[in-house]
């Protein structure tokens, strides 16, 4: 019983969620914490211009990216962070931005 409980808690608690243990919606990631598509980025890769955000990643600041990477989300798309970092996901490729996280303070 104790084995299936941990199991269980396992797979229940890694699925979707961030390293501060909020978990990200499940429209937004495919996979889990170690292959999933979405990942804190660094704040140095978001720039708010133009009527919304560009974000500019590098190979090392998603675990997807291979390349340098350019994507814009206008105003109105990004959704809350609930731990003051910045999110990215990316699906279906590392060239497509699914869903983007904000710090509140910062939206």
């Amino acid at each position: 019983m104790l084995i299936i409980a941990t199991v269980a808690g396992t797979l229940q608690s890694g699925a979707h969620q961030t390293a501060s243990g909020w978990t990200y919606p499940p429209a937004c990631c495919q996979g889990d914490a170690v292959d999933g598509d979405c990942q804190s980025i660094p704040g140095s890769a978001v720039l708010e211009r133009g009527g919304g955000w560009t974000v500019v990643l590098d190979p090392g600041d998603h675990r997807k990216v291979t390349h340098r990477n350019r994507y814009f989300v206008p105003y109105g798309s990004e959704i809350p962070s609930r731990d003051g970092q910045f999110h990215i996901c990316l699906h279906p490729t590392e060239e497509h931005e699914n869903c983007f996280f904000v710090p509140p303070d910062a939206m």
